[in-house]
């Protein structure tokens, strides 16, 4: 059974709390929080203090995805403001055992992203520390990128390397995910499903987000 999460970066910022109560009610899991710095990204999106006043209405899973340099200056403050998942960049960090076991001193679980660029073979021997591994199927940055096909045997790679070592780690997908190619991601090992445009730019979020489930029940 796979997991929605709708992003963020997608919905209309001037009815922020209004769109995510639709995915909330339409019954996705988590809510995707894209948090960007103009630096590691080329787009700057928002922090701490927008994440605190959704907390206080919102229910759903907060799975913030830090694509931002030096995220340890800041984990604590997005833990603060009611995030239960925090995701880095394997690529932002120098010290990455250093950073999971910071976020999970403050008792949240702990996820890392790698670029399409960035090899599965990076995060091997800290597997077993993680709670969920996302694989960007597009360079993160923008929403409404068109789906990179190449990350579906890194996909599969991924769900090889945490079966051979019998983990319980989530495989998330972000990146031009639409229910015409989401069978493909969940088939090669996803369960943990990111969906910006697809979601909040349809005409019926109730429909579309059926249509997903619909889609990935293989």
């Amino acid at each position: 059974m796979i997991k929605l999460a709708p992003s963020i970066l997608a919905a209309d910022f001037a009815r922020l709390l209004e769109d995510v109560k639709k995915v909330e009610n339409a019954g996705c899991e988590y809510l995707h929080i894209d948090v960007m710095d103009g630096h590691f990204v080329p787009n700057i999106t928002l922090g701490p203090a927008i994440v605190k006043s959704l907390r206080k209405d919102v229910g759903m899973v907060f799975d913030a995805h830090l694509m931002i340099e030096n995220p340890d200056n800041y984990i604590k403050e997005f833990v603060d403001a009611g995030c239960d998942l925090i995701v880095v960049h394997e690529e932002a960090c120098r010290h990455l055992h250093r950073t999971i076991q910071n976020i999970k001193s403050y008792k949240v679980k702990a996820g890392v992203a790698l670029n399409p660029a960035t090899p599965v073979e990076t995060i091997k021997h800290i597997l077993k520390d993680l709670d969920m591994v996302l694989i960007m199927t597009v360079n993160p940055g923008f929403g409404g990128q068109s789906f990179i096909e190449s990350m579906i045997p890194k996909i599969e790679e991924l769900k090889n390397m945490i079966e051979s070592q019998n983990l319980n780690v989530d495989i998330q997908v972000d990146g031009g995910i639409k229910p015409e190619n989401v069978d493909k991601v969940v088939k090669a090992g996803a369960n943990v499903i990111v969906a910006g445009s697809a979601i909040f730019n349809s005409d019926n979020i109730n429909e579309t987000i059926k249509q997903f489930r619909k889609n990935a029940d293989l």
